[in-house]
Protein backbone atom coordinates (compact mmCIF):
# COMPACT_ATOMS: atom_id res chain seq x y z
CA UNK A 1 0.00 0.00 0.00
CA UNK A 2 1.39 3.45 -1.13
CA UNK A 3 0.76 6.87 0.40
CA UNK A 4 1.30 9.72 -1.62
CA UNK A 5 2.17 13.03 0.33
CA UNK A 6 1.15 16.49 -1.97
CA UNK A 7 3.32 19.42 -0.61
CA UNK A 8 3.88 23.37 -1.77
CA UNK A 9 1.26 26.10 -2.23
CA UNK A 10 -1.97 24.64 -3.35
CA UNK A 11 -2.24 21.46 -1.27
CA UNK A 12 -1.30 23.80 1.91
CA UNK A 13 -3.85 26.32 0.88
CA UNK A 14 -6.08 23.80 0.62
CA UNK A 15 -5.62 22.71 4.23
CA UNK A 16 -5.47 26.40 5.41
CA UNK A 17 -8.93 26.95 4.21
CA UNK A 18 -10.25 23.73 5.39
CA UNK A 19 -9.05 24.81 8.81
CA UNK A 20 -10.17 28.47 9.02
CA UNK A 21 -13.62 27.79 7.56
CA UNK A 22 -14.01 24.89 9.62
CA UNK A 23 -14.03 27.00 12.61
CA UNK A 24 -15.06 30.35 10.86
CA UNK A 25 -18.85 29.93 11.59
CA UNK A 26 -18.13 29.01 15.44
CA UNK A 27 -16.20 31.76 15.90
CA UNK A 28 -18.92 34.31 14.35
CA UNK A 29 -21.63 32.70 16.61
CA UNK A 30 -19.35 32.53 19.66
CA UNK A 31 -18.54 36.30 19.13
CA UNK A 32 -22.26 37.00 18.21
CA UNK A 33 -23.63 35.43 21.13
CA UNK A 34 -20.75 37.45 23.44
CA UNK A 35 -21.70 40.40 22.19
CA UNK A 36 -25.19 40.49 23.13
CA UNK A 37 -25.25 39.17 26.40
CA UNK A 38 -22.40 42.47 26.59
CA UNK A 39 -24.34 44.84 24.85
CA UNK A 40 -27.82 44.10 27.48
CA UNK A 41 -26.02 44.43 30.37
CA UNK A 42 -24.24 47.75 28.95
CA UNK A 43 -27.44 49.37 27.61
CA UNK A 44 -30.14 47.55 29.72
CA UNK A 45 -31.67 46.64 26.94
CA UNK A 46 -32.90 43.35 24.93
CA UNK A 47 -34.10 44.79 21.71
CA UNK A 48 -30.88 47.08 21.07
CA UNK A 49 -28.34 44.55 20.98
CA UNK A 50 -30.23 42.53 18.42
CA UNK A 51 -30.72 45.85 16.41
CA UNK A 52 -26.68 46.32 16.76
CA UNK A 53 -25.46 42.84 15.72
CA UNK A 54 -28.04 42.70 12.70
CA UNK A 55 -26.91 46.14 11.61
CA UNK A 56 -23.28 44.97 11.90
CA UNK A 57 -23.85 42.33 10.20
CA UNK A 58 -25.52 43.93 7.30
CA UNK A 59 -22.60 46.53 7.09
CA UNK A 60 -19.77 43.42 6.17
CA UNK A 61 -21.81 41.61 3.91
CA UNK A 62 -21.78 44.67 2.14
CA UNK A 63 -17.90 45.18 2.25
CA UNK A 64 -18.02 41.26 0.97
CA UNK A 65 -20.49 42.31 -1.58
CA UNK A 66 -18.42 45.16 -3.05
CA UNK A 67 -15.01 43.12 -3.04
CA UNK A 68 -16.71 40.40 -5.02
CA UNK A 69 -17.94 43.05 -7.44
CA UNK A 70 -15.36 45.24 -7.57
CA UNK A 71 -12.65 42.88 -7.54
CA UNK A 72 -13.78 39.77 -9.39
CA UNK A 73 -16.19 41.33 -11.85
CA UNK A 74 -14.03 43.51 -13.34
CA UNK A 75 -14.53 46.65 -11.85
CA UNK A 76 -11.40 47.03 -9.78
CA UNK A 77 -9.32 47.83 -13.59
CA UNK A 78 -11.97 50.51 -13.97
CA UNK A 79 -10.86 52.41 -10.94
CA UNK A 80 -6.62 51.73 -10.97
CA UNK A 81 -6.57 48.61 -8.75
CA UNK A 82 -5.76 45.05 -9.82
CA UNK A 83 -8.44 42.69 -10.79
CA UNK A 84 -8.17 39.21 -9.49
CA UNK A 85 -10.20 36.06 -9.64
CA UNK A 86 -10.65 35.34 -6.48
CA UNK A 87 -10.94 37.08 -3.09
CA UNK A 88 -7.72 35.64 -0.78
CA UNK A 89 -9.11 32.90 1.72
CA UNK A 90 -7.68 35.44 4.74
CA UNK A 91 -9.40 39.05 3.98
CA UNK A 92 -13.12 37.58 5.18
CA UNK A 93 -12.01 36.36 8.43
CA UNK A 94 -10.27 39.66 8.54
CA UNK A 95 -12.81 41.48 7.44
CA UNK A 96 -15.37 40.18 10.11
CA UNK A 97 -13.29 40.62 12.74
CA UNK A 98 -12.12 44.45 12.22
CA UNK A 99 -14.82 45.15 11.20
CA UNK A 100 -17.26 44.27 13.98
CA UNK A 101 -15.31 45.33 16.68
CA UNK A 102 -14.82 48.85 14.79
CA UNK A 103 -18.73 49.19 14.51
CA UNK A 104 -19.29 47.98 17.99
CA UNK A 105 -17.47 50.87 18.96
CA UNK A 106 -19.47 53.27 17.12
CA UNK A 107 -22.90 51.65 18.60
CA UNK A 108 -21.63 51.89 22.31
CA UNK A 109 -20.53 55.24 21.72
CA UNK A 110 -23.74 56.45 19.92
CA UNK A 111 -26.24 54.49 21.94
CA UNK A 112 -24.66 55.02 25.46
CA UNK A 113 -25.33 58.52 24.99
CA UNK A 114 -28.70 57.97 23.87
CA UNK A 115 -29.19 55.64 27.07
CA UNK A 116 -27.96 58.54 28.82
CA UNK A 117 -30.89 61.17 27.81
CA UNK A 118 -33.42 58.11 28.58
CA UNK A 119 -32.19 57.57 32.01
CA UNK A 120 -32.57 61.30 32.57
CA UNK A 121 -36.15 61.58 31.52
CA UNK A 122 -36.36 62.25 27.91
CA UNK A 123 -38.60 60.65 25.33
CA UNK A 124 -37.29 58.30 23.04
CA UNK A 125 -37.59 60.91 20.53
CA UNK A 126 -35.45 63.39 21.92
CA UNK A 127 -33.07 60.43 23.44
CA UNK A 128 -32.47 59.50 19.71
CA UNK A 129 -31.43 63.21 18.64
CA UNK A 130 -30.17 64.44 21.00
CA UNK A 131 -27.53 61.61 21.23
CA UNK A 132 -26.85 61.57 18.16
CA UNK A 133 -26.43 65.53 18.03
CA UNK A 134 -23.61 64.93 20.22
CA UNK A 135 -22.27 62.26 19.40
CA UNK A 136 -22.80 62.19 15.32
CA UNK A 137 -19.66 64.50 14.75
CA UNK A 138 -17.24 62.31 16.11
CA UNK A 139 -18.20 59.19 15.38
CA UNK A 140 -18.09 60.45 11.95
CA UNK A 141 -14.59 61.82 12.13
CA UNK A 142 -13.35 58.75 13.31
CA UNK A 143 -14.64 56.88 10.77
CA UNK A 144 -13.48 59.51 8.61
CA UNK A 145 -10.17 59.15 9.82
CA UNK A 146 -10.23 55.16 9.64
CA UNK A 147 -11.46 55.24 6.15
CA UNK A 148 -8.38 56.94 5.10
CA UNK A 149 -5.99 54.84 7.05
CA UNK A 150 -7.37 51.50 5.05
CA UNK A 151 -7.39 53.41 1.82
CA UNK A 152 -3.05 53.14 2.51
CA UNK A 153 -3.45 50.00 1.66
CA UNK A 154 -5.02 50.34 -1.35
CA UNK A 155 -2.60 52.70 -2.95
CA UNK A 156 -0.13 49.56 -2.70
CA UNK A 157 0.45 47.18 -5.48
CA UNK A 158 0.05 44.19 -3.83
CA UNK A 159 -3.96 41.96 -4.58
CA UNK A 160 -4.65 40.98 -1.42
CA UNK A 161 -3.25 44.02 0.80
CA UNK A 162 -5.97 45.95 -1.68
CA UNK A 163 -8.43 43.80 -1.22
CA UNK A 164 -8.14 44.08 2.31
CA UNK A 165 -7.77 48.20 2.54
CA UNK A 166 -10.86 48.28 0.01
CA UNK A 167 -13.20 46.12 1.93
CA UNK A 168 -12.33 47.80 5.06
CA UNK A 169 -12.44 51.26 3.64
CA UNK A 170 -16.17 50.13 1.93
CA UNK A 171 -17.50 48.80 5.04
CA UNK A 172 -16.88 51.85 7.69
CA UNK A 173 -17.87 54.54 4.62
CA UNK A 174 -21.05 52.97 5.05
CA UNK A 175 -21.10 52.13 8.68
CA UNK A 176 -20.92 55.83 9.48
CA UNK A 177 -23.11 57.35 6.70
CA UNK A 178 -25.95 54.81 6.40
CA UNK A 179 -25.99 52.69 9.21
CA UNK A 180 -25.11 54.79 11.83
CA UNK A 181 -26.30 58.14 10.62
CA UNK A 182 -29.43 56.61 8.98
CA UNK A 183 -30.55 53.14 9.92
CA UNK A 184 -29.88 53.30 13.35
CA UNK A 185 -32.04 56.56 14.60
CA UNK A 186 -34.39 55.63 12.13
CA UNK A 187 -34.97 51.79 13.86
CA UNK A 188 -35.04 53.05 17.18
CA UNK A 189 -37.76 55.49 16.25
CA UNK A 190 -39.71 52.81 15.25
CA UNK A 191 -39.26 50.68 18.65
CA UNK A 192 -39.86 53.61 20.34
CA UNK A 193 -40.37 52.79 24.67
CA UNK A 194 -39.40 49.01 23.86
CA UNK A 195 -35.98 50.01 23.21
CA UNK A 196 -34.78 50.33 26.84
CA UNK A 197 -37.22 47.47 28.24
CA UNK A 198 -35.23 45.12 30.39
CA UNK A 199 -37.21 43.02 32.53
CA UNK A 200 -36.32 42.58 36.31
CA UNK A 201 -35.95 38.30 35.54
CA UNK A 202 -33.48 38.95 33.28
CA UNK A 203 -31.91 41.87 34.62
CA UNK A 204 -31.39 39.48 37.75
CA UNK A 205 -29.83 37.15 35.30
CA UNK A 206 -27.02 39.69 33.57
CA UNK A 207 -26.71 41.42 37.08
CA UNK A 208 -28.00 44.87 36.34
CA UNK A 209 -30.81 47.32 37.11
CA UNK A 210 -34.16 46.53 35.46
CA UNK A 211 -35.71 48.78 32.60
CA UNK A 212 -39.10 48.56 33.10
CA UNK A 213 -41.43 50.36 30.46
CA UNK A 214 -44.00 51.61 32.93
CA UNK A 215 -41.38 53.66 35.62
CA UNK A 216 -40.15 55.85 32.94
CA UNK A 217 -40.79 59.34 33.36
CA UNK A 218 -40.57 61.70 30.35
CA UNK A 219 -39.44 65.40 31.34
CA UNK A 220 -41.59 68.39 30.00
CA UNK A 221 -40.17 71.03 28.37
CA UNK A 222 -39.87 73.87 30.89
CA UNK A 223 -42.54 76.77 29.73
CA UNK A 224 -42.14 79.86 28.20
CA UNK A 225 -41.48 82.97 30.16
CA UNK A 226 -44.84 85.07 30.58
CA UNK A 227 -46.94 82.06 29.81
Amino acid sequence: MARVYAGGGPPGGKDFLGLVYGWFGWLVLGVLAATYVLLVRAFRSLLIPRKAIVLNILSILAAYGLLVLVFKHGAAERIGLISYDQIEGWIPVMIFAMLFGLSMDYEVFLVSRMREEWDQGATNEEAVVLGLTKTGRLVTAAGLVMFAAFMGFVAGSIVGLQQFGFGLAAAILIDVTIVRALLVPSAMKLFGKWNWWLPQGLARVVRVEPSPLGEHRPRHPLPASGD
